[in-house]
């Protein structure tokens, strides 16, 4: 059962977020907030697993609000509701789990609760993130890091391999490799993949190399200046 607080300093808002609330299965709503200084105070009072916490109110913001509980060492997943739609990335900087731009539709709102229901059960387990990053067509989305197989760079985008299938990012795959260095290894030009998923190496009668990589039938290329890398890093994984 999840439980949820609501944030927002209209009424209206607060209404109709309890309204579908009330058709989604497993969550309880435990209580409303106007203001993020009265939240601040009922979040240790209510425990609420999620807040659904709106960006524009009085006193204390949103925003301002998420920037707090970032400080704090157990918070709960927020999901902003707000009129603004141009705040997103700032919004995803204070760890948001999801970005629902108003009026917001019961779908995504359904969408944005089993979010939360997995990012909760990954910090329970110790492995709530990091996340990446996909803005494409006004939308925001996080995904796990740790489901990542590999990348490859596609024009000026990325294309992401995960257990499941594959999707596109913003993001370089060189900030990708600066920022992620102990996770992700470039072993071409164009092309990084997770360490922990790399299972061997194989070597075609042209002289070239690929890899062997587990939950995906890609054998990615390495190239000659990064194929000692990979041979060290998979006698170190052996």
């Amino acid at each position: 059962m999840l439980r949820i607080l609501i944030i927002d300093d209209e009424a209206p808002a607060r209404n109709r977020l309890r309204r579908m609330l009330a058709e989604v299965p497993a969550v309880h709503v435990a209580g409303e907030a106007a203001t993020g200084q009265e939240a601040l105070h009922m979040i240790p009072l209510k425990e609420p697993d999620v807040l659904l916490l709106d960006i524009s109110m009085p006193g204390m913001d949103g925003m301002t609000l998420a920037k707090t509980l970032q400080e704090q060492e157990a918070t709960p997943a927020i999901i902003f509701c707000t009129a603004w739609s141009d705040q997103a990335v700032e919004a995803f900087e204070c760890d948001a789990v999801d970005y629902l731009v108003k009026p917001v539709r019961a779908e995504r709102l359904v969408i944005a609760l089993d979010k939360a229901r997995r990012f909760i059960a990954k910090g329970d387990a110790g492995a709530n993130g990091p996340f990446l990053r996909s803005t494409f067509g006004g939308k925001v989305n996080l995904f796990p890091l740790a489901e990542v197989i590999c990348l490859y760079a596609e024009d000026k985008y990325t294309t992401v391999v995960h257990k499941n299938g594959s999707l596109v990012i913003d993001q370089s795959l060189l900030d990708l490799e600066n920022e992620h260095a102990d996770i992700l290894l470039r072993i071409h030009r164009g092309t990084l993949v997770a360490k922990k998923y790399i299972r061997g190496l194989e070597r075609t009668t042209d002289g070239s190399h690929y890899l062997q990589l587990a939950g995906s039938e890609d054998r990615p290329q390495v190239s000659r200046r990064n194929l000692p890398a990979v041979r060290k890093l998979i006698r170190k994984l052996t």
